[in-house]
């Protein structure tokens, strides 16, 4: 007999939740707010992978004081927000999973209908970033979070009527555009990490070409520089975007044009060819690319260098 297969525990509505969290069932199905300070969620019944179908916003107050960046280490004393989409698979095998939130705020995505908040919520990046790329709070950045979390607790807790949702939906737009704030002051706030992380993306990229891997594997992809940086692909573009106005992609192919310019200069291969040694399937791809980027064709520019 075939063994099963473990898959993660998934907990689809907030009802689920606050059931999995030992707590009473929330006074609003489609939004709700924990304060750690009046109720005390039971985390020892959830389980350690589990995937949300709703979105989740949290604050814990301890993340062992340390945030990995590739190979290098950010310290904190800090607290840290960390934020979940539904369908992301969420959870730790290290202790803070076991660290409270001092705040949670749960919201389905059927909350959002009808408003234009249904559809931006999933332009911020942060909601894909993995729990190792927490927004740290500063103490002046953690009180102002801390007020909008009060203030959607308090209209929870009043008489819902026909306003109820649209004021909540407004300070959820607040929320969500301080974390935005924070996120990019973050970024900025770590010039010895950021550059380190760009000479290793620009090994990264000089080695792959130089190595040849893209004969086999193609063009490099924003994936590939993810994984080699332990970064998520969203994380990566935005820290590109905050440090060099460019995401990850647009990087890749910067660098792609300038092996390009390379070749056609210091060597004979055809342009044919040199698509094929940089991983395009198509030469007719590279040109594209190449003109877009120098409004030259590949041949035009070798005339040009020539």
């Amino acid at each position: 007999m075939k063994k099963e297969e473990n898959h993660p525990y998934k907990i689809e509505s907030l009802t689920d939740a606050h059931r999995a969290f030992g707590l009473p069932k929330p006074r609003h199905p489609l939004v709700s707010l924990i304060n750690g300070a009046h109720v005390q969620a039971d985390m020892t019944g959830l389980p350690q992978y589990h995937v949300l179908g709703f979105y989740k916003l949290s604050y814990k107050p301890k993340l062992n004081g340390k945030l990995k960046y590739g190979q290098s280490y950010y310290d904190f004393d800090e607290g840290g927000l960390l934020f979940a989409s539904p369908g992301q698979l969420i959870g730790s095998n290290d202790n803070d999973a076991s660290v409270c939130s001092e705040y949670t705020l749960l919201i389905h995505p059927d909350f959002l209908l009808g408003y234009p908040l249904a559809k931006t919520i999933k332009q911020y990046g942060f909601f894909s970033y993995s729990t190792n790329e927490t927004l740290h709070l500063s103490e002046d950045e953690k009180e102002t979070i801390f007020e909008i979390f009060k203030m959607i607790e308090k209209e929870l807790s009043s008489r819902i009527d026909d306003f109820s949702q649209d004021v909540v939906i407004s300070q959820l737009d607040l929320l969500l555009n301080y974390a935005n704030r924070f996120y990019k002051r973050q970024f900025l706030t770590r010039k010895a990490v950021n550059n380190d992380l760009l000479q290793r993306l620009e090994d990264l990229l000089d080695n792959y070409f130089n190595d040849e891997l893209s004969l086999n594997q193609g063009l490099p992809t924003v994936g590939y520089l993810a994984e080699h940086v332990n970064l998520s692909p969203s994380y990566l573009s935005d820290m590109l975007r905050s440090l060099i106005g460019q995401n990850a992609q647009h990087y890749i192919h910067d660098k792609l044009i300038e092996k390009a310019k390379e070749k056609l200069s210091t060597t004979t291969l055809s342009v044919s060819e040199v698509a094929y040694v940089l991983g395009f399937e198509h030469s007719q791809s590279f040109s594209k690319l190449f003109k877009t980027k120098t409004n030259l064709s590949p041949l035009a520019f070798r005339r040009s260098f020539n």
